[in-house]
Formats: C-alpha cells, structure tokens, sequence
C-alpha cells in the first residue's frame, strides 16, 4: 500500500469511492464534473501552478496489488480565501439581575468564520473492504492520517500557522442528524443532503445569507440536538482519536449542519511534524521483510512525485535509512535520495 497524488486517470475509482463515503461527507459528492475538476485542481497543486494559499493536495491510497485506490486524504493549503468558510462557535452569556440577586450563564452558538485562513486536513476515507486486524490491512487508516503531517513538515512554507480538521457529526440509524432537524432544516428550505451536495461543490454562500446573525441560545434546542454538539460519527470515532494524538484539539467550534467538532492546533506543534525528520537513502538487495506491525512511516521530499508507505524499520544513528528494492520502488526513490521518516509509535 501506498500514498500517492491523485491523478487524472483516477476519475473512476473516485467517484467509486464518493459513492460509498456516506452521509455527512460534505467534501467529496458524488458529482463527476465535480470530482474531475478536483482532480485537476489538485495536479496543478502538486505541480505547484497555482498560488499555495489556493491549493488542495488530494491523496489517494493505492493497493499495488490490484492497482485499485483503497482511500483518499487530503490537505486544504488555507480555507475561506475563495468561498466562505462558516462554523459555529460554542459560547456563553451572562444575565444577572442585581434586585433579586440571580445570575445566569446561558450556552450560546455564533456564526463565525474565525478560521479563514487557516490549513485543512480533510475528505480522509478508507473503504470498508480496506479495513480490519490482517497483516494486509493493518494501520491503513493511520498510513492516510499520518502521511499529511509529513507532507506538511517538509513543506512547511507552504502553509499558515494553524490547522483544523472538521469531523463529521452524529446520525442516528436513519440517516438523520437530530441537529440539523433542529436548527438547521428551520433556516434553509432543502433537506440535509441538499444542503450537504451544494456546501460539497463550493456553493457556500447560502449559509451566510440564510443563517441567522444573532446567537442562538442553546436550550431551546432539543435534547437530541444538545446532545450532538461537539460530537462524532460513529464511524468518525478512530480518525479523530489519530488526531487527539497528534495535539488537536476541540476549542469549541461545530459544523453549522450536524453540529460534529472541529479540532485545531498550530502546525509546528503537531506531534508528528516535530518529530518527523529527513534521512539519506540506502538500498540492500534481496526480499522485503514481513511487516507484523507497521512502525515507521515514510516519505518522499519532491512535491511531484510525493509517495509515502510504511517501511520495515527507521534510520541508523547516522542518520541512514537502508530499504530493500521493493520499498526504494514503492517510494520512488534510489540509493542517496533522501526521505522523512516518522517513528508513529515514539511519545510526545
């Protein structure tokens, strides 16, 4: 298994893959045209054609065995430039009254757009078939998480000081998110998945226009709705768990429709980016070693050609990472290149 850029033969597989991501996945509809300009957007990205505070690299998973992509990932260079980026933030009013001596603090949801600007981990998906405990599977949905800590360390000037990530919110066995049937679906006249299709293909502007502008006391919400601010998807749980340990955290913004949290934290205190550094390259001939338990996870230092995969073990003391030939192909480099290396198991 390898990371990789998408490319522009991968359209099918894709839309494949969009087809089975579910409710709730805003980033990434089930719309060719729109995939396809995806794509194309995201090869001038690695090819560096468009100016870094517009570009969206976008990461496929690809099985080496049968050539089929098993997921995707992707990295947001900076948010709300082009289109408007619009979240709730959770807050607090107080009302006091001096005469009977009675104060109160009452949770309350913003409109906000505080994050313009900043960096987006995103659309990270690992098909059902991809996952589970044997050898063959093992850690792929930590190989797609991980692998953008290393792409952003090593091209650490091409992003801002903060990250977030938006994780999708609870659903009940229906489908439904109690949230949005609570607050939303009262603002805007379409259903979720509607509203969902139009935020996926960029057409954000609605939000601003339709939502109101003062804040929304949270109690009169229901208790179904309350329950689901800051909270995940089920299927959600493992990927933000990956990205708490990294030192994301929740500072108290929500998805405007499902109410699911957005976790943040600044670029150069992410756990993986430190610790990550940059290697040279030897290759010894003969078989590639099993790997019971992935532990090292590596990358390439070009843009273009970028590749990550797990390798069987890290660096000497010198500083020299010897691969077998399948690994040095698998991550398209030779003897004296050089690759950043991540050991994932190693603490804070």
């Amino acid at each position: 298994m390898r990371i990789r850029p998408i490319a522009e033969g991968d359209l099918d597989e894709l839309q494949k893959i969009a087809r089975e991501t579910g409710v709730g996945f805003t980033s990434l509809p089930d719309n060719r045209e729109f995939l396809s300009d995806k794509i194309a957007a995201a090869v001038a990205a690695f090819e560096q054609r468009t100016p870094a505070d517009r570009r969206n690299y976008f990461f496929v998973l690809e099985d080496e065995a049968s050539g089929e992509l098993a997921g995707c990932c992707a990295i947001e260079g900076q948010v709300g430039r082009e289109v408007p980026f619009y979240h709730y933030r959770l807050g607090t009013l107080a009302h006091s009254s001096v005469q009977l001596d009675l104060h109160r603090t009452i949770d309350t949801l913003f409109l906000s757009s505080d994050h313009t600007g900043d960096a987006e981990v995103a659309s990270l998906f690992l098909r059902p078939q991809y996952r589970g405990k044997e050898r063959s599977h093992q850690r792929n949905g930590a190989l797609l998480s991980m692998m953008r800590w290393l792409f952003m360390a090593e091209f650490r000037d091409q992003f801002p000081d903060k990250v977030l990530a938006e994780m999708r919110g609870v659903f009940d066995e229906r489908g439904k998110s109690p949230f949005w049937e609570c607050l939303g679906s009262h603002f805007f006249p379409m259903d979720f998945a509607e509203a969902d299709r139009l935020t996926g293909l960029g057409q954000k502007s609605f939000i601003g226009e339709l939502m109101p502008k003062f804040p929304i006391y949270t109690p009169f919400l229901s208790d179904e709705a309350r329950a689901c601010i800051g909270q995940v998807h089920r299927d959600t749980r493992p990927a933000l768990a990956m990205l708490k340990q990294e030192g994301l955290r929740w500072e108290g913004y929500i998805d405007i429709f499902d109410g699911g949290p957005t976790v943040e934290a600044y670029i150069d205190d992410v756990r993986a980016v430190r610790k990550s550094r940059c290697c040279r390259v030897e290759i010894r001939a003969g078989d590639e070693p099993p790997l019971a338990r992935p532990r090292w996870l590596a990358a390439s230092t070009v843009m273009a050609d970028f590749c990550a995969a797990w390798v069987s073990h890290g660096p000497d003391e010198e500083g020299t990472l010897t691969l077998s030939e399948a690994e040095a192909q698998r991550l398209g480099v030779v003897a004296g290149d050089s690759l950043r290396v991540l050991d994932t198991e190693e603490t804070s």
